[in-house]
């Protein structure tokens, strides 16, 4: 796959030649030429980027798999963003000369703002070489060739014809364009047009901040501030004694801290009862704990998928009062079945050497 999408970079550097050489060629060839070129921009503006969204992009948070790569409550903003500088670049590309300076001001700010954001995606998705190479290489160089063309066009229109405008903003923003460091004042100016997009954003759901919560409202990407919400999640099965567990403490009563696949975890007396039933079922009757636990994995894998809603503390509170019956059943169970049921109960989620110590002095 990587070798793929190396050889089609490979052609998207060659073709931009081919184009500067084409000047002198047949009309029949220009119309080669530019048809490939147009269909390399769709490929690496739009169908790449479209692709990576459908597929990285997932619908929610999700601390095992891959997880959103922007928050799903704020991603409006920064996909409002895409398309406005999608469009900019193809109206920069194709238009057939110079139109007003507002417009040329408005054409270069979304270049340089889908610029930024192309740079910002880098470093909170640390892409693969693959990806770096297909994605955001292209993107970076076409909006560059895009700014450096509208760059020459006003250069080329104030050399030919001069510029009159016709009323203090069109003045404004021509001095901008014809301006030594017009770059950084485009530059400047991406600050106001991002308030304005936000601001008009808000109507539809978004909040002010939500270009910079669509990065820090997510899971384990460069960015991302909502990491420790994963500390207690153990993937692969998320079950309702876990989950109950995060209750509140007056509700729940923690006891103390276990360890789980090598992370920290809380502890209940429920949690602790009701693996000690596991551990008891599997030692006693293997058989019968292969049908539980493919059992008991679909209750997990429904907690999984909206654990959003699991974590929450007064539906950890109801989900704990809901196991009470459970655990007072496995608690009979251990009484009934086992010789030491509370010293399997207190060894339960110890680290593995010293779980394993402890069987071999007490033999459970």
């Amino acid at each position: 796959m990587e070798t793929i999408i190396i050889i089609l970079f490979s052609i998207f550097l060659v073709i931009p030649f081919f184009i500067i050489y084409d000047n002198e060629k047949e009309r029949a060839t220009r119309y080669i030429l530019n048809y490939i070129r147009f269909l390399v921009e769709v490929v690496f503006i739009i169908i790449f980027p479209l692709i990576y969204l459908i597929v990285a992009d997932g619908a929610t948070n999700d601390c095992c798999n891959d997880s959103a790569t922007f928050s799903p409550d704020h991603k409006l903003s920064i996909y409002v963003l895409i398309g406005l500088s999608v469009v900019a670049y193809f109206i920069s590309v194709y238009r057939s000369g110079f139109i007003s300076p507002i417009i040329d001001i408005l054409l270069n700010v979304w270049l340089i703002i889908g610029s930024i954001l192309c740079v910002v995606l880098i470093f909170h998705t640390a892409p693969t070489i693959a990806i770096f190479i297909a994605l955001y290489i292209p993107i970076l160089i076409l909006f560059g060739m895009a700014l450096n063309k509208n760059f020459s066009i006003v250069s080329e229109y104030a050399e030919e014809t001069g510029f009159t405008p016709k009323n203090k903003a069109e003045k404004l923003a021509w001095e901008i364009l014809t301006f030594e460091s017009r770059l950084t004042f485009l530059i400047v100016l991406c600050v106001p047009m991002l308030f304005l997009i936000a601001a008009i954003l808000i109507l539809f759901g978004q909040k002010p901040d939500s270009m910079i919560s669509a990065f820090t409202d997510t899971y384990k990407h460069g960015f991302s501030q909502l990491d420790y919400m994963c500390e207690n999640v153990e993937c692969g099965g998320h079950f309702l004694c876990s989950v109950a567990a995060n209750g509140h403490k007056d509700v729940v009563k923690p006891e103390r801290y276990g360890q789980r696949l090598g992370k920290p975890i809380i502890c209940n007396r429920q949690l602790l009862v009701a693996n000690a039933f596991e551990d008891l079922v599997w030692q006693k009757a293997p058989r019968l704990h292969k049908v539980i636990r493919h059992n008991y994995n679909k209750v997990g894998d429904v907690v999984h998928k909206y654990y959003g809603i699991f974590n929450n503390k007064y539906v950890a509170d109801a989900i704990y009062l809901l196991m009470k019956p459970l655990q007072w059943l496995f608690i009979l169970t251990l009484y009934t079945f086992d010789k030491n049921p509370e010293n399997r109960i207190a060894v339960q989620y110890l680290k593995p050497e010293d779980r394993k110590a402890i069987d071999e002095h007490t033999g459970i």
